[in-house]
């Protein structure tokens, strides 16, 4: 199938020409599709109540309360796809890396890479070190029917920070020393975890999972030059190899602006843009054959229902004349906002986008 056209061989799938997909694939679509980064999470009540007592590595190598938890916010807010409920370490975690995802702090890794040997620790994944993973996706397929479902994995640079510094980190000192000390090492390191990446990937897709995305969360820390020499080779070769499935291809960062075209660049069908650039400008940067997705603030979601009304237009107005636009908000959603508030702009933007 390709990611512009009828799928090759095959009559169309249940979720080929659901508004999602049609948008990711720049064709005319009946109202603007809408779903939330993390509308699987903290902000819904029943999301709390499941995971009461479970362990955040835990919830995700359970299939039914995978299942269970991803499609809370569909049926709560009736957005246009579901994104699998997952966490970027998982792949990690399941080729025997020692970590854990600490309350309050993030994944935390016991032996940080800093050398050549530490590498070891990083062996091949396959679709075995994660049967639950193909188990969840069969069963969230067959409950969700034309809702695509989004298939998720973190970026080379994303995972090798957590790696290489041991943990969450805001100015990224230790992979940033090994980056400029050590190219080679540090090449090996991004492309080890892209082929890992690739893989956990592939085992969504061949599950079922309609689309995906990469998330490169931290690439906004890096200058352009450093994202092209070190950073683009390793996400590309991860777009490479998904590119013959066909789905749509979704690529993510924060504080990404500088970056846009260079993420277009590294083989995304869709870039999603944060906040902080305007989507008509965002694709002026990234350039034509792209959608985009975006870009609501978070925390207009806070203010008074009008006020989340006239940023929400503002987002629309700059999108018009974009090839094709998935609504989302410019990071995940926040913890403490109210599902409510999510429910009535997935509304409103099918109001006001309705063709």
């Amino acid at each position: 199938m390709s990611a512009n056209g009828s799928p090759s061989g095959k009559q169309p799938t249940a979720t080929y020409d659901s508004a999602f997909l049609r948008a990711c694939r720049r064709e005319p679509v009946p109202h603007t599709p809408v779903w939330f980064m993390r509308q699987a999470g903290r902000s819904l009540p029943e999301y709390r109540k499941v995971r009461e007592g479970v362990g955040m590595l835990d919830s995700c190598m359970r299939p039914d309360l995978v299942t269970e938890i991803t499609l809370q916010p569909v049926r709560r807010h009736g957005v246009d796809a579901a994104i699998f409920f997952s966490d970027i370490v998982v792949p990690l975690k399941a080729i025997g890396v020692d970590l854990d995802i600490k309350p309050g702090v993030g994944p935390v890794v016991q032996h940080p890479i800093r050398t050549r040997a530490d590498l070891a620790q990083l062996r091949d994944l396959t679709p075995e070190d994660v049967p639950y993973v193909t188990e969840a996706i069969g069963l969230l397929t067959a409950e969700l029917g034309a809702t695509p479902l989004i298939g998720f994995a973190g970026a080379p640079f994303t995972l090798a920070s957590y790696l290489v510094e041991g943990g969450p980190s805001r100015t990224y000192e230790n992979a940033k020393a090994m980056m400029y000390g050590d190219p080679e090492l540090w090449a090996d390191l991004l492309d080890r975890l892209a082929e890992i990446t690739s893989a956990f990937l592939k085992v969504q897709i061949e599950a079922g999972a309609s689309a995906v995305q990469l998330f490169d969360s931290w690439a906004g820390a890096l200058a352009p030059v450093d994202y092209r020499r070190s950073v683009l080779p390793a996400s590309a070769k991860v777009f490479r190899a998904v590119e013959s499935y066909g789905v749509p291809r979704i690529h993510f960062g924060v504080g990404t602006g500088e970056l846009l075209g260079l993420m277009g660049e590294a083989g995304a069908d869709v870039v999603g843009v944060d906040w902080r650039v305007p989507l008509d400008e965002a694709a002026r940067r990234v350039g034509p054959g792209k959608a985009l997705q975006g870009n609501l603030d978070p925390t207009v979601l806070f203010a008074p229902r009008t006020a989340v009304e006239a940023k929400t237009r503002e987002v629309l107005d700059s999108a018009a004349s974009l090839e094709g636009h998935v609504f989302n908000l410019g990071h995940g959603v926040m913890p403490s906002t109210d599902p409510d508030a999510l429910t009535r702009l997935v509304e409103y933007v099918h109001t006001q986008t309705a063709r």
